[in-house]
Order: structure tokens, then C-alpha cells, then sequence
């Protein structure tokens, strides 16, 4: 999608070989148009997949996310980060590591708004070892739902995420795929719109 490849290449701040910025329009300031842009692209590109439901993960997948949702005019879970002491025993569960903050945490999904009817879009903002994609999808399976796809905004396409969620048979599509990183340096895949 070029209008966030324009953004990942005018605004991102590539901090080193691993680590892009995107702050000031993705992950703390977001702009409203470009997440429009952005669900649009989504919705189009998932247009023949008989999506029933957007699933994200916290908390930056949110405005993406909910932006395809309406595109596609249906609803959007997110799945939560930390498990809800008042809801603990109608929640699907399971562990993922972040890969830029190192750490882990419990994702959750409550059983009240999924069903194995459920044909589910994963939507997040980066993809990089695909940890947080296949979490999700586990979470997806546990609920007997399928996996339409999962689109991410800035997929790290020097690293192993889409090849695990590939060989696992998913759909994947990138909107901004990156070759290289380094201190300042920001390259871009030739021809992401193929992907």
C-alpha cells in the first residue's frame, strides 16, 4: 500500500536492524485518514474471504483493525493482553513473547463473541517472528473458528514471521514489507503489493 510505505519511509525511525519506529502514526499518535486508508486496503484485498469477524491483539492493532472491520461491516475482537480475574473461566488462553519487548505475557479471547461459525481476519500492526500471529491463531482454533488471513501494516520481511505462518498454510498480505534495517536506514521490498 504506498501510502504507508510513504509513511514508513518519511515519518518511521529506524532505530536499529530490529527496531522501526512508528509513533507518530501507528502506535502512539494515530491519524485517522491513514487507518481509513488503511481498513480499505484490508477490506478489499479480504474481500472474497467470507470474513465474519477482525480479530487484533492489543492495543496498537486497535485503530487498523477496527478501521477493516468497518470496511467489511463486521465486528471487531481484541484480544486482551492480561486475563480478566471476573471472566477467567470463559476465556480461551495462551502464552506469547513479544519480540521487540522480549518479554510474555497471557493473551485472552472470551468465549462469548466467537464461535466455531467464525471465518476471523487477524489483523496487527508489525510481523516479524510471527509469535503474536500464531498466538492468535491458537486462540482462533481453540474456539474451533477459521483463520481467513492475517494482514499486518509493517511486516520485518528479513525475519522468519510469514515463512512460519505460510508453511502453517495462512494467507498472508503485508502492506509495507521491509528488506533492511539499520540506524537510519529503512529499505523497502520492491513491489509489496504482490504480497
Amino acid at each position: 500500500m504506498r501510502l504507508l510505505e510513504q509513511k514508513v519511509l518519511e515519518e518511521g525511525i529506524a532505530v536499529n536492524e530490529n527496531i522501526l519506529n512508528v509513533d507518530g502514526f501507528i502506535n502512539h499518535q494515530v491519524e485517522p485518514e491513514l487507518m481509513a486508508a488503511i481498513g480499505e486496503d484490508f477490506a478489499a484485498h479480504f474481500a472474497d474471504q467470507g470474513i465474519t469477524k477482525v480479530v487484533t491483539i492489543e492495543s496498537s492493532g486497535i485503530a487498523p483493525a477496527l478501521m477493516t472491520a468497518q470496511a467489511l461491516h463486521v465486528p471487531m475482537i481484541i484480544l486482551k493482553k492480561s486475563p480478566s480475574k471476573e471472566l477467567n473461566d470463559d476465556l480461551y488462553q495462551t502464552v506469547i513473547t513479544s519480540y521487540v519487548k522480549g518479554t510474555s505475557c497471557e493473551l485472552t479471547l472470551s468465549k462469548k463473541y466467537i464461535s466455531e461459525n467464525d471465518h476471523v481476519l487477524i489483523i496487527d500492526d508489525f510481523l516479524a517472528n510471527g509469535e503474536t500471529a500464531t498466538g492468535a491463531i491458537r486462540l482462533i482454533r481453540k474456539a474451533h473458528a477459521t483463520v481467513a488471513g492475517i494482514g499486518v501494516l509493517i511486516e520485518k520481511a528479513f525475519q522468519p514471521g510469514r515463512g512460519k505462518l505460510e508453511e502453517q498454510g495462512f494467507h498472508v498480505y503485508a502492506q509495507a514489507r521491509i528488506a533492511k534495517l539499520a540506524k537510519d536506514v529503512i529499505e523497502l521490498v520492491k513491489d509489496t503489493e504482490s504480497a
